[in-house]
């Protein structure tokens, strides 16, 4: 059996910001939608309030259509903004109830090449079970399996789907950047929970076991996307709990409060794992994009005050070509851009049980962008520019007897 994590950092459509050409953009637009839907959200809208909205208006470029290049004002009913005939701008709306609407990031098609390399990438890796980061919906994935799965297969079976189950639940993340899960046929997706509406007062002290639950508003979700549990029956009839993640991330600046909600984070999925294994099952997996290295604050919780085992640390991990910069003791275990072991965000934590079988595991890299002079892996022929890699993360996999 297989498994699998890859951040695919969407499949047909990604922000705008985030594209090559807008380098250094997504920080600032992501912190300024943000802060003009938080003003949105106020019951009352002051004058102060008012004044910031106008500053974020200009900040994000956007023009009488309430659009700017990077990002748009989306109006359901009512009025946010007047724009006089003698020029300027001013805010109407008294406050939340006069009208419906919310700032968002403008998306754009992913290159097609990108797109058929990600199919490469899922392809070649071949995992049974598949948890998939930043996809935008079970619609989508489930169109990816079917079309363009099968165009970069070596064969096209009509009747036959690449991944027979796909499931994927709405999160917390406004860009609609949410984890799933893709099984084979013969593993089924039976018992399912999500855990987006989690909160500080939903895990109990003894729960704690002593860490720390940071200062975070009580009103906020712990997960910035969703932390869902699948159980997956194997062919064999074993359960299989898998819990993809992705942890709050960096952009925007990993100011306290980014530190604070990662931790959170870390804390309530080992919460979860523990609930798990309390209950008697012995086979769970702990996946997907955490956003943060092994030896920060943050993933402590969990990599540490857990019986967690990370597959990077077996000793039939393999990172393939690249096994870190020349006379350095890295081991090239990076799961993002150019591999070096500080850009290790990527993890496939196994329990106890599901270690001992492990037979072997690794690093994908075919699809992300190699670096140059020399270049530190294989890429597929198809990606000579980096607007074609599959993503910027890299797989990580794990084979279980």
């Amino acid at each position: 059996m297989k498994i699998a994590a890859f951040n695919v950092e969407n499949l047909f459509d990604r922000a705008k910001a985030f594209n090559e050409e807008n380098d250094g953009e997504a920080t600032r637009v992501i912190r300024a939608v943000a802060e003009l839907n938080g003003l949105f959200e106020k019951p009352v809208y002051s004058d102060a309030d008012k004044a910031d909205m106008l500053r974020l208006v200009d900040e994000l470029e956007l023009n009488r259509f309430n659009e700017g290049p990077l990002a748009l004002v989306r109006k359901i009913r009512g009025r946010i903004f007047r724009r006089p005939q003698s020029g300027g701008i001013e805010v109407v709306a008294a406050g939340r109830d006069s009208w419906i609407g919310w700032a968002e990031l403008k998306m754009e098609a992913v290159d097609e090449t990108a797109v058929l390399n990600t199919g490469r990438v899922i392809r070649d890796v071949d995992a049974d079970i598949l948890a998939v980061v930043e996809a935008e919906n079970r619609v989508v994935l489930k169109n990816f399996t079917d079309f363009v799965l099968r165009k970069v297969g070596d064969e096209v079976v009509e009747d036959v789907r690449p991944y027979s189950s796909i499931m994927l639940i709405d999160g917390n993340d406004d860009r609609g950047i949410d984890v799933g899960l893709m099984t084979k046929e013969g593993f089924d997706i039976g018992t399912m929970r999500s855990h987006i509406d989690d909160r500080p007062e939903d895990v109990s002290d003894a729960e704690l076991q002593g860490d720390q639950l940071p200062d975070v508003p009580a009103s906020s979700p712990i997960f910035s996307r969703d932390c869902p549990e699948y159980a997956v029956t194997t062919p064999g009839g074993e359960v299989i709990w898998i819990i993809p993640n992705h942890f709050k991330s960096k952009h925007g600046g990993n100011d306290q409060r980014s530190i604070n909600k990662r931790t959170s984070q870390a804390i309530f999925t080992r919460v979860i794992y523990e609930r798990l294994r309390a209950r008697g099952f012995e086979n769970a997996v702990v996946l997907g994009d955490l956003n943060d290295t092994p030896d920060s604050e943050p993933l402590q919780p969990l990599l540490v005050n857990s019986d967690l085992r990370d597959v990077s640390e077996h000793a039939l991990f393999d990172p393939g070509e690249f096994t870190g910069r020349e006379g350095t003791d890295e081991r090239g275990i990076g799961t993002y851009g150019l591999g070096n072991d500080g850009d290790k965000i990527d993890y496939l934590l196994l329990s106890p049980a599901l270690f001992d079988r492990v037979t072997a595991a690794g690093l994908f890299r075919m699809g992300a962008w190699p670096g140059s002079r020399p270049p530190r892996w294989t890429v597929y022929p198809e990606l000579t520019e980096k607007v074609h890699v599959a993503s910027d993360h890299h797989v990580i996999w794990v084979e279980i007897d």
